[in-house]
């Protein structure tokens, strides 16, 4: 280049290469040199901005440790095309092995005749030195790096003049990042046509990321331009691990934005970003999982960018402060949906108004947060609830917070340690009206975050609260309790409410509902209440007898069941809407998803829930001995230990490995331990059949492949085939919702068929919700039963004008001391019958708790509500 190129040369093979800055926002580096190499000034200087700020970003440290000779090169070629004779590296303090290594380098280019005077016998001089900057984030903006170089206040000034006018010393100045001078020699040695074959038209070459958060992989990555977002936190960084999703991704920083897991089928551009609300910055990512609260995600970064603002303009130092009092009041429970309004109009003005780039972007995170999260805004200030669990103020304890019930699992663990054992149960009922139910199947969502469980394992809070229902049944005192709540009836409103579905989450509602003071009636298309709980889970898991006995306290509140109604057509939905002040659709997601591959309407091939649904209700045709149940979840392990107590030959035929199934571990420890055969990825092609019965089924063997969005390899076809032959097909690979009736109605109706109401209140159409798995899709009972109770919630407020739901709920005074030691015991195992004793009956497996094993396992409680500030969700 010295030789052979003149500097106008370079600067026009930097633009034909289409070289954006990596530190911001994507500015043609061509026009910034062009503007330089046009300034008459004699004395020019050129600057590195290596003053990386980002929290979790170390791109540029990275880049200057491992090869500070490329940086060196890309800011001698930017110097010789530019006609300056000086430059700086400015580089943060905090990067002590950078530096040290950037000046031996930089001595050792001298050495070499590389830098300085004459440099390889060209002419040309141009001499290096580095500028420790001590860590202001503001100062990654230029004029405040350059006030900084100066010994000034790290403060941004106005533009213009910009710095190729008046820069450093009053000199023209060009600034850019580490990776925008490492880019040029490429260019230069390639030339511009190589570079511009990486990337996109617009975003030509490569970009180097610091992909940090809830991924599998973390580091740096280096990929070219136009990546999409899912190849890089899915493919490079393989996701977030098994059962854990990834709900986000926060580019550019703390002043980037925060881009929903939906959006991640797009480009890494410069163009797609800003378009999401968000930035490429230096070059920072930080992926979040379910675990993560994006309001406190945006109070976070607020935080940040306040303290790092220099406060010379009042858009960014009154309006990020005020941000910050807002997004804390929030997360505190303390905020109201106005204050969402006001969020907004703030983060605008301070964007639309601040002097430098830290202001102008600041609002990114709210600003992004608000567009595709502000559900999760109004959960925090509406319900007092944040399902992260991050932000404390709003839950008693992390177990609580996790439940879809919100049931006081401190107070009633510490009510049985007391002995008071018709309180404890009392407490569990008012926030879960089906104990004995739901200590049985429940998947136990409060031991997904119990604390215990970083000591050895969570405390088994089901087991405890099935085991006071049981005792208060076979005492016979659980109707002093029922008592209790008709009497506590709120006054009649004269509001009539129609619930279509007697499944969990219309036994929620109406429980609630009733307790309120409406008048509510459910319309059941089967012969008994129960929905799933009756006609989808076997016998040995839940005896019915416990599903009627709870099942009573409805009748008790003065709930009207309607059976064998098929609304449509007895009674018809206009009769529903015009009889009564509000109408509910739980009617949850029954409809089996099929395989769809040919053969799959032979005689012998099953529905799996619809099969269960059928067993429950008494239709017990004949079956074939070998049968084969594909799918790799609850349905798919009910359905296969049902066969098992029928004398068949089982075997569960799943897509993905063992580590992958979705279905309740325990109940898939349960079907090794009865014998069942499990075969793991094979992918079914065809239903082999003769004379129109199934005979046998082709499978395709698969491997893994990379990680998909589940969170799990992704099964990838091979070029084997086994057959598999049986006499029966059990298929159980998921349900749907049946949306045609409601669809034909007028109601809205999503792409996958669930109906579109509001996933917080259930809220569809004036006086129609809808809740359950009709909205969410297949969910646990645990869900759909926290649906119904928030839609109940809902329904009151909007009819009556009131929230009177917290009388609902009574207060008990338990022991609020800590615990001085803490219990050695680990988890307490329920007596099971043995796995020999299980075939050819449906007697329950699980025989729960002995009394003294449910104190013994109450009293593992680390009782981490015992804190200040604990808010009650529903108080």
């Amino acid at each position: 280049a010295l030789y052979n190129k003149k500097p106008e040369d370079i600067i026009d093979m930097v633009a034909r290469a289409g070289l954006r800055g990596r530190g911001g926002a994507g500015f043609p580096a061509a026009i910034k040199w062009k503007l330089m190499a046009k300034n008459p000034e004699k004395e020019k200087w050129i600057i590195c901005n290596a003053d990386e700020g980002d929290p979790g970003a170390y791109m540029n440290r990275n880049e200057i440790e491992s090869d500070p000779h490329m940086l060196i090169e890309g800011m001698v070629l930017g110097a010789y095309a530019m006609g300056a004779k000086n430059g700086f590296v400015y580089c943060r303090a905090e990067y002590p092995l950078a530096v040290k290594r950037l000046e031996n380098a930089i001595l050792a280019a001298k050495k070499e005749g590389l830098l300085g005077k004459n440099i390889l016998g060209s002419g040309f001089d141009f001499d290096l030195s580095i500028t420790k900057g001590q860590g202001a984030f503001v100062c990654g903006e230029e004029t405040a790096l350059i006030a900084s170089s100066e010994g000034k206040a790290g403060r941004p000034m106005p533009r213009p003049p910009f710095p190729a006018q008046k820069g450093y010393m009053g000199r023209p100045s060009n600034i850019n990042n580490v990776e925008t001078w490492c880019n040029v020699p490429v260019i230069v040695a390639r030339g511009p046509d190589y570079f511009k074959s990486i990337g996109t038209e617009k975003s030509p070459g490569t970009k180097v990321f610091s992909l940090v958060g809830k991924v599998r992989n973390t580091g740096l990555v280096e990929l070219p331009l136009g990546t999409s977002l899912a190849d890089i936190v899915y493919g490079m960084g393989e996701g977030a691990g098994a059962h854990k999703f990834i709900r986000a991704v926060q580019t550019g920083g703390p002043s980037g934005g925060c881009i929903p897991a939906e959006s991640f089928g797009s480009k890494v551009d410069y163009e797609s970003l800003t378009a999401m609300g968000a930035i490429m910055g230096s070059g920072g990512m930080v992926v979040m999982d379910q675990d993560n609260c994006m309001v406190d995600l945006a109070r976070y970064f607020i935080n940040f960018t306040a303290s790092e603002s220099c406060g010379k303009c009042a858009p960014c130092r009154e309006g990020l402060s005020q941000m910050s009092r807002i997004l804390s009041d929030i997360s505190r429970g303390r905020a109201k949906l106005e204050d969402l309004d006001e969020l907004e109009r703030i983060a605008a003005c301070v964007k639309d108004s601040s002097l430098c780039g830290l202001g102008q972007t600041a609002a990114n995170p709210v600003l992004t947060t608000l567009k595709y999260f502000r559900d999760e805004y109004e959960k925090h200030i509406i319900d007092k609830r944040c399902d992260a669990g991050v932000c404390e103020s709003l839950y008693y304890a992390l177990c609580e917070n996790s439940c879809p019930l919100h049931m006081n699992i401190p107070g009633y663990l510490a009510l049985l340690q007391e002995n008071r054992i018709e309180e404890a149960y009392e407490l569990s009922l008012r926030d879960n009206p089906l104990p004995g139910v739901m200590g049985r199947i429940c998947h136990f969502h409060c031991q997904m975050r119990c604390r215990r469980d970083e000591l050895d394992e969570p405390v088994a809070q089901g087991e405890i609260h099935r085991y006071l229902a049981d005792v208060m049944y076979k005492m016979g005192r659980e109707k002093t309790v029922w008592d209790r709540l008709v009497k506590e009836k709120k006054k009649p409103t004269g509001l009539k409410i129609a619930i279509v579905g007697a499944g969990p989450a219309g036994l929620s509602a109406s429980f609630y509902l009733a307790r309120l003071g409406y008048d509510v009636s459910i319309f059941e298309a089967q012969p008994k209440a129960g929905g799933i709980l009756r006609y989808g889970i076997p016998s040995y898991r839940l005896p019915k007898d416990i599903l009627d006995k709870e099942l009573e306290l409805w009748k008790t509140l003065g709930v009207k069941f309607v059976y064998n109604a098929r609304v449509g057509k007895k009674p018809s939905f206009s009769q529903l809407k015009s009889g009564f002040d509000a109408l509910i659709l739980a009617v949850g997601a029954q409809d089996d998803k099929k395989l769809g591959i040919p053969g799959e309407s032979l005689d012998g091939v099953h529905p799996g829930f619809d099969w269960l649904g059928e067993f429950a209700s008494g239709h017990k045709d004949e079956l074939g001995r070998r049968c084969l149940v594909i799918g790799g979840g609850n349905v798919a392990i009910d359905t296969a230990r049902t066969l098992f107590r029928l004398d068949k030959e089982v075997t569960v035929i799943y897509r993905r490995t063992k580590e992958d199934m979705p279905a309740n571990s325990l109940e898939l420890k349960g079907a090794e331990e009865e014998g069942i055969r499990f075969e793991y990825m094979l992918q079914p092609e065809e239903i082999i059949g003769e004379a129109g019965r199934v005979k046998a089924v082709r499978f395709r063997v698969m491997r893994s492949g990379g990680i998909d969005r589940s969170g799990r390899p992704k099964p990838v076809p091979s070029d084997r085939t086994v057959e598999i032959a049986c006499d029966e097909v059990f298929v159980a690979v998921g349900e749907n919702v049946l949306s045609e009736p409601w669809e034909n109605a007028g109601l809205s109706v999503r792409p996958d068929k669930r109906l579109a109401a509001d996933l917080a209140t259930g809220s569809l159409r004036a006086n129609i919700w809808a809740i359950g798995d009709a909205v969410s899709g297949p969910s646990t009972a645990a869900e759909a039963m926290g649906h119904g109770k928030y839609c109940a919630r809902a329904i009151d407020r909007l009819l009556m004008n009131r929230d009177v739901f917290g009388t609902l709920f009574k207060d008990f005074k338990y022991s609020m001391a800590v615990p001085e030691e803490t219990s050695s015991h680990h988890v307490g195992v329920a007596r099971q019958v043995p796995p020999d004793q299980r075939w050819g009956n449906f007697m329950e497996i699980s025989l729960g708790y002995t009394g003294e094993q449910a104190k013994i396992e109450a009293g593992r409680c680390l009782r981490c509500d015992i804190r200040c500030n604990a808010l009650s969700p529903w108080r």
